[in-house]
């Protein structure tokens, strides 16, 4: 694949996304386990199933000789998800975990109607929920691309602000930080990330990629910004080493990339018990 890479486009638009997924999924994965959040990206990847599935019936019920990329309409899904989510949690003061499979099922019934009315599943919708080496077009990675740049943007200028959001938020209002502010943004970025990464590991599996390389990290780092560091590079391993076996294997990248997190997980937890029975 690598020297192939040279030679096809869409091989450099999926490594090429591949590395920024890598990147960006985990980094923003480890706030949001710390946070207790992880089921969030499932919720809202569910809702951008029902935003592919909206466009592709749009699509297919208009007969657009240019159709819009439904990534934008995913983005726009998961979006609008977050900030329903947000609200369920103010809603639901004492019972805030309810917001997420609230939007999850909301998510999931929304995109079952979609799929109906467009007579059920196709090729891209399959690649949608699974990804697609061959699917990532030129404006895909510069879409990911600028959500990359968004994101690391924002972890870099609002560090300090999601770090104590993550692991007291009573503090960090008292010390003056705009929670609310924060959460907004914090939840948009996340949205966008999630409908982005469904290209490379796919709506169903785009959860594990924030989170498994994080669960990973957490059992061998030794402070915050080491299971960030962690957690990034035990995502680019998966999803390059991902990449290159679906590629020569004829494998779903998304279903590779998530058994190789797996592995990785199971590396560590190995590594830390063998680590304890040495000290010992």
């Amino acid at each position: 694949m690598l020297s192939d890479i040279f030679q096809y486009e869409f091989l450099q638009n999926a490594f090429l996304s591949g590395l920024l997924i890598g990147l960006i999924a985990p980094l923003l994965g480890v706030f949001i386990v710390v946070r207790r959040l992880s089921l969030i990206a499932d919720a809202l990847s569910h809702v951008t199933l029902a935003g592919i599935a909206a466009s592709l019936l749009l699509e297919k019920k208009l007969g657009l000789t240019q159709p819009v990329n439904p990534i934008y309409m995913g983005m726009t899904f998961s979006v609008v998800g977050s900030l329903f989510i947000e609200r369920l949690r103010t809603v639901y003061k004492h019972y805030q975990e309810l917001a997420i499979p609230i939007i999850l099922s909301g998510g999931i019934g929304l995109g079952v109607i979609f799929i109906s009315l467009a007579d059920g599943f196709n090729t891209d919708l399959f690649n949608y929920l699974f990804g697609s080496v061959s699917a990532i077009s030129r404006s895909d990675l510069w879409t990911i691309l600028g959500i990359t740049m968004l994101v690391i943007f924002i972890v870099i200028f609002l560090y300090k602000e999601l770090f104590l959001l993550s692991f007291d938020e009573e503090h960090a209002a008292v010390s003056g930080i705009n929670a609310k502010t924060i959460h907004f943004i914090f939840i948009v970025t996340v949205a966008l990330v999630i409908a982005a990464s469904m290209r490379i590991v796919g709506i169903l599996l785009v959860s594990s990629l924030m989170t498994l390389p994080v669960a990973a990290a957490i059992r061998i780092a030794q402070g915050f910004k080491q299971t960030i560091i962690l957690s990034v590079i035990f995502g680019e391993v998966a999803v390059v080493f991902g990449l290159v076996l679906s590629y020569y294997l004829d494998l779903a990248p998304g279903g590779t990339i998530v058994v190789l997190s797996i592995m990785i997980l199971l590396g560590a937890i190995g590594w830390k018990k063998w680590w304890k029975g040495r000290a010992v």
